[in-house]
């Protein structure tokens, strides 16, 4: 039985390795399903909201990793201090060009930031449009 399968063993083992000579030869190589599919590489997506300043670093942290779709609720901040919130948006912004990602507003109270991955698809408007169903998407550039 030993003898069995280490015959079999061998047949697969010497059919891979000639496989493998043969895609050197012509210059590219086969990798399985495994090599692709980690555990850590999944798509989170996370909601926060906007209190003060502060709030900002955990939406940072996220974005950064590179593996977080942040939906960022502004209007708490946005009822307290608008001064805040115009500077919470510009770090948010300079971050999302530093990763190379994307931002935008959604309607009057959320923010949307993608890392490098995703891009936000932003819907143009007709001159005259009547009463959309999506909310507007505000360009933060």
């Amino acid at each position: 039985m030993n003898n069995f399968l280490s015959k079999i063993k061998e047949k697969i083992s010497g059919a891979s390795s000639q496989i493998m000579h043969e895609a050197e030869e012509e210059g590219y190589v086969e990798l399985g399903a495994d090599a692709s599919t980690e555990k850590g590489q999944r798509i989170t997506v996370r909601p926060f909201v906007m209190e003060d300043f502060e709030s900002i670093k955990p939406i940072l942290d996220s974005l950064r990793e590179g593996h977080t779709i942040a939906l960022v609720n502004i209007k708490p901040l946005k009822d307290k201090d608008l001064v805040e919130l115009k500077r919470a948006i510009n770090k948010l912004k300079k971050t999302c060009d530093a990763i190379e990602g994307d931002i935008a507003g959604f309607g009057d109270n959320w923010i949307a930031a993608v890392p490098s991955f995703a891009h936000i698809h932003r819907h143009k408007q007709k001159t005259a449009a009547p009463e959309q169903s999506m909310p507007e998407v505000t360009e933060y550039d």
